[in-house]
């Protein structure tokens, strides 16, 4: 209960910085209508049967839209300042479990910036005139599972952020290992390209990672680009990749606060 609360409080402060959304908005709506003038040229003269265009661009504004809740490069600056500073000290002192309220910490910012950016980009995506529109879902259960999956994929990439905070802990840097970790992201979540559209061999690499889950599923479901079955599966696939995240992350945060020190303690 005291996580939801906690979880509810970092909402509501998160949500008053709206000049940042508004910046965000235009951000991504510039992006959003780049690419897809990009896509457009490039269809123009071929074909892919792996992802039509229709999905391409619908695939391109959601991926715009919800861009605040899949980037995995978030940094969350108070972590990084307890970490380095010791004050991590406090937290371990409170009645509560550290990697738990760190992962709602890490969620709630998600959440507040996508509720504030989404449904702008969303909405004016749908009424631009054809063929450069967001399409409306496939149906309505293809709708429902890229909600189910859109959530989990929030789980999966605030599960991969927090081990990257909690490796700071060795490095007491956090520049290297988020650069790693952006650059491996962007290339396999789908963030640069569609994973339809990469090599082959990039393709398969992809199937045993977690990061095509964090966005690159959901957005293929709602395009229809991906059939029921396989998405079961693969939201299957979220959840034990949660799982496996979960722990692997308690263990490096409890390695870490074994040998952490605390200057001036």
């Amino acid at each position: 209960m005291k996580y939801l609360s906690y979880l509810k409080l970092e909402l509501l402060s998160n949500l008053q910085y709206r000049s940042a959304a508004l910046a965000g908005i235009a951000t991504q709506f510039f992006w959003g209508a780049l690419l897809v003038c990009v896509y457009t040229a490039f269809y123009s003269h071929t074909s892919i049967d792996s992802i039509n265009y229709d999905q391409l661009i619908t695939y391109v504004w959601l991926n715009q839209a919800f861009f605040a809740l899949i980037f995995i490069r978030n940094k969350d600056k108070d972590i990084f300042s307890s970490i380095r500073t010791g004050t991590v000290a406090y937290e371990l002192c409170r009645p509560y479990d550290l990697y738990i309220w760190w992962y709602v910490k890490l969620l709630s910012k998600k959440y507040a910036a996508t509720i504030l950016r989404f449904l702008p980009i969303i909405v004016v995506a749908l009424f631009l005139p054809k063929p450069y529109n967001l399409s409306l879902p496939i149906s309505l259960l293809a709708f429902i599972l890229f909600l189910i999956s859109m959530f989990l994929g929030s789980l999966v990439v605030c599960a991969i952020n927090l081990i990257a905070h909690f490796l700071t802990f060795f490095t007491m840097h956090d520049k290297g290992i988020f650069s790693i970790l952006n650059s491996i992201a962007e290339l396999l979540a789908g963030f640069d390209l569609p994973i339809p559209l990469l090599p082959a061999i990039l393709i398969m690499v992809s199937e045993y990672l977690p990061f095509r889950l964090i966005g690159d599923l959901p957005f293929r479901i709602y395009s229809g680009n991906i059939d029921t079955l396989y998405a079961l599966k693969s939201i299957g696939l979220q959840i034990i990749w949660i799982i496996i995240l979960m722990i692997l992350g308690h263990l490096i945060m409890k390695k870490a606060l074994k040998k952490v020190c605390i200057q001036g303690g």
